[in-house]
């Protein structure tokens, strides 16, 4: 009987070329009330590296969006203030954990905005995540370095103590987009203040990395808001609005005297941006009592 020959099996197919997978780009929006809304006005601003390059659209806030702002952190001020120095100090703490978890992002991120080496925006990440932590500090000494008992004439005891002040909007350095940033927030909302933040106009991505640090922290929306897009639009909104208590121009530029002039109406507190502020220097209390009240109670002492 003849063999008969087994035929191979054939070949298998070869596979044809992966799908190509498409990046899943990133959208930029506020930061308002705890939430990520898009600006109601639907609108964009194109953001370049510092080089030039191309990175992103960012929202840009229109006035709406900054009034919406205020209402959001009226609403926050009263629970905000109203919690202890120790549990606002821990949850300074817990931002600052935040950035810690996102250090390289927030490193990238800060090379793309100011164009730095990776060593050098290494080091101003490390030094912002330390500002956090240093304010974290302050939270429950401000009274005792500030508050004071006065010796009166009379059968009387008279205290004095610092308040917060309200709600304070900010206008962030526009040259250092995240130390500077959170150099003039930290000391605002560790006094118990609510905060309103015009970000860096040329590079808000820092800003933004931020907002989403605060937002998986243990900060209750409203306290820290974050707006994006042309300071020379939203900020005259904040300097003018009735429920804006204090007004601090680190990044007003060429505005600040017309913002100056627009907060008067409104006795709203005025800090003006320094000239050439070192960011890397710790401040001590000089970026905290811009935004403190003194409250004074008197006491009748029986005999």
């Amino acid at each position: 009987m003849a063999d008969t020959a087994t035929a191979p099996d054939p070949a298998p197919a070869s596979p044809g070329p992966e799908p190509r997978r498409l990046a899943v780009r990133k959208t930029y929006k506020l930061y308002v009330g705890g939430a990520f809304p898009r600006s109601e006005s639907g609108r964009s601003i194109p953001v370049n590296s510092a080089e030039g390059a191309h990175l992103a659209h960012a929202a840009r806030a229109s006035r709406k969006d900054a009034r919406d702002a205020v209402v959001a952190a009226r609403a926050a001020f009263g629970p905000w203030a109203a919690r202890t120095a120790q549990l606002r100090g821990q949850i300074l703490y817990r931002i600052a954990e935040m950035m810690e978890g996102r250090h390289a992002h927030f490193v990238q991120e800060t090379v793309d905005a100011q164009g730095v080496s990776e060593a050098t925006a290494q080091d101003i990440v490390s030094a912002a995540i330390d500002r956090w932590v240093y304010y974290a500090g302050w939270t429950d000494k401000i009274a005792q370095v500030l508050g004071t008992s006065n010796p009166v004439s009379g059968p009387f005891e008279n205290s004095s103590a610092p308040q917060p002040t309200g709600v304070v909007a900010v206008l962030a350095p526009q040259d250092s987009p995240l130390l500077g940033l959170v150099s003039v927030v930290a000391p605002v909302i560790a006094a118990g203040n609510t905060a309103i933040v015009v970000a860096s106009e040329r590079a808000p991505l820092p800003a933004i990395a931020l907002a989403e640090a605060l937002a998986t922290s243990d900060l209750p929306g409203g306290v820290v808001n974050i707006l994006t897009g042309r300071t020379a639009e939203i900020a005259p909104t904040l300097a003018a609005h009735a429920d804006v208590n204090a007004l601090d121009l680190s990044g007003a530029g060429d505005l600040a005297t017309e913002l100056e002039s627009a907060a008067a109406a409104t006795l709203t507190r005025v800090l003006r941006r320094e000239p050439s502020p070192d960011w890397h220097a710790l401040p001590g209390l000089a970026r905290i009592t811009p935004f403190l009240e003194t409250k004074t109670v008197w006491q009748a002492v029986g005999r």
